[in-house]
């Protein structure tokens, strides 16, 4: 497929490479939209399932078990009603976007009953449909079966991410209560290119590496490196860490003392790539990995376990100069 010119759409040929996934799309929605389009060009090598699926609930869980159990896909990824519906099925890796958990009570408060437009256009051609009190109730049904038959195994098996700007659903709380990995990032509703490749792409990325069970060499990088003296992100940080999670683990390191600044500095600056990849510690060189980027103000590590880049040192100036070692290393 050919690329488009975006500024923040990149291609991984490698990711999820010959394998399934499954889309389930949004209230409204259909499977020519532009989530799927992304999931298509990010992907090249990748079977991308997205039907359209019936505005009955009963008729699109049933077409969606159906899939699965014929299909088998290796990923399924839900947004808004979509991640209503992922959540329900059992048994596979599953990535649930803004999830509409309580539907039925989203399409009362905001509007969404009476004679609908789809947003995007279907293969069979209809254009338009009608919510009334008995379809509302059907979603209501469907919704009701959420978190039915879960099992620890299968709550190991789903993501939740849920925007830190979504006007329209608010189900973290409830997904928590189930769930425990759930993370914001940074974004509305409905996605666009920027939180979808800063946050959905990394925990893809997370899936596929698990289960190919690839183990890639671990970066560590001392949070001193990452903060300017205004408490800003320096100069091509931000542009590093997107550069190196394609290749690398990432972690972000920080002493104890530091617990809920960093925790509250990464969310906000670094997002998704941090979500459990960050440690607190006092004793650095006791870090088992391949790297560790550290300002030289943190004084010899002796005995480091890594090999050490001294962020600010002449060799190191920058992080430009640090992206570059790092691609001359080829993901080594």
């Amino acid at each position: 497929m050919e690329m488009i010119e975006n500024p923040y759409v990149k291609q991984y040929p490698e990711m999820m490479a010959g394998k399934t996934i499954l889309y389930c799309h949004g209230f409204g929605s259909s499977g020519q939209s532009g989530t799927v389009e992304r999931l298509r060009i990010v992907m090249p090598n990748t079977r991308v399932i997205a039907p359209d699926l019936p505005v009955d609930p009963h008729e699109a869980i049933t077409l969606l078990h159906t899939i699965c159990e014929q299909e088998k896909p290796d990923l399924i990824i839900g947004t808004s009603m979509g991640g209503m519906y992922t959540e329900q099925l059992r048994g596979f890796d599953r990535i649930c976007i803004n999830p509409a958990l309580e539907i039925a009570e989203t399409m009362r408060a905001h509007g969404m009953t009476g004679t609908q437009q789809f947003q995007n256009p279907r293969l069979d051609g209809v254009q338009e449909f009608y919510v009334d009190k008995a379809l509302v109730k059907a979603y209501r049904e469907v919704s009701e079966q959420r978190f039915v038959g879960l099992t620890p195994e299968d709550e190991r098996r789903v993501y939740g991410l849920f925007g830190d700007k979504d006007d329209l659903v608010d189900t973290m709380g409830i997904f928590c209560q189930h769930y425990s990995q759930a993370t914001n990032f940074h974004g509305e509703h409905r996605m666009d290119d920027k939180s979808y490749m800063h946050s959905v792409v990394p925990v893809i990325r997370w899936i596929d590496d698990k289960q190919e069970k690839r183990q890639r060499p671990i970066i560590y990088i001392g949070i001193e490196t990452m903060i300017d003296s205004y408490q800003k992100p320096v100069s091509s940080i931000q542009k590093a860490v997107r550069l190196l999670i394609e290749h690398y683990e990432v972690f972000f390191v920080a002493p104890p003392s530091h617990y809920t600044t960093t925790e509250s500095w990464l969310a906000e600056y670094i997002n998704v790539p941090a979500w459990r990849h960050t440690i607190f510690t006092p004793r650095r060189e006791l870090l088992y990995g391949d790297y560790l980027i550290v300002s030289p103000q943190q004084g010899k590590l002796e005995g480091s376990l890594a090999t050490l880049l001294e962020y600010g040192s002449d060799t190191f100036k920058t992080w430009e100069d640090i992206i570059e070692y790092f691609s001359h290393l080829g993901g080594q």
